[in-house]
């Protein structure tokens, strides 16, 4: 078995395993996040009949995907990097979810350009837990207004919230405060969980792992 494909069954037995053992009432989706790789590296995954993919840039998957996905139809990709307002159109086009709409510019040119190309995209707020100065993302107390004004003003499919818990600290305390606020949102996913602590985000209440090295390896990035 290519050693990719069984890292992904590894963790698709991991993931069933601790859903019954604390009877987690959601079983989360697994992104394979592709960036760097090339489709070669990618292929055993797909042709397993693995559906979501992840990419960080737009460029990267447009060169990628676009050509692929017209014979491969069924292919979900997702956008889970930080997203240019200029690349806004670019990436309403090959995307079906995006996981980092951030800031209300941003907002507001998805709006544009899903109208302009009659395509409809599922998004998530990319919440800012710890209100990290370095990193994008909507804070707590500005989350219940820029969705209402998302979801009402601007017609936006606002489906879930997600999170980059800060660096070095236990992820579990970010994943509780963002599980409570989607529900005070009635807002039914949640894409939180990465390589190092998909398991605690899946106990939480996570639909979406985003989940890289611990499919692919370490990237070689020269």
């Amino acid at each position: 078995m290519h050693i990719t494909l069984n890292n992904l069954k590894l963790i698709n037995n991991e993931i069933k395993e601790i859903v019954t053992k604390k009877q987690l009432k959601i079983s989360p989706e697994i992104i394979a996040v592709s960036k760097t790789f090339a489709l070669d590296k990618i292929l055993p995954i797909i042709e397993s009949g693995h559906l979501h993919f992840g990419e960080n840039k737009v460029q990267e998957a447009e060169t990628k995907w676009v050509n692929f996905k017209k014979q491969n139809t069924d292919i979900k990709l997702h956008m889970v990097g930080k997203l240019q307002s200029n690349k806004a159109k670019k990436a309403v086009e090959i995307f079906e979810y995006i996981h980092s709409l951030d800031n209300l510019k941003l907002a507001k040119k998805i709006s544009y350009f899903e109208k302009e190309l009659n395509k409809k995209t599922k998004l998530f707020i990319q919440v800012n837990l710890g209100n990290e100065q370095q990193k994008s993302g909507i804070s707590l107390n500005e989350l219940d207004s820029f969705y209402n004004h998302c979801s009402r003003d601007l017609s936006l499919s606002i489906i879930g919230l997600m999170c980059l818990p800060p660096t070095n600290t236990n992820s579990e305390n970010y994943f509780k405060i963002l599980k409570e606020a989607s529900l005070k949102l009635n807002i039914q996913h949640l894409s939180m969980g990465m390589s190092s602590d998909y398991i605690q985000a899946a106990v939480h209440g996570s639909t979406f792992l985003r989940l890289g090295t611990a499919i692919f390896g370490e990237r070689h990035i020269s």
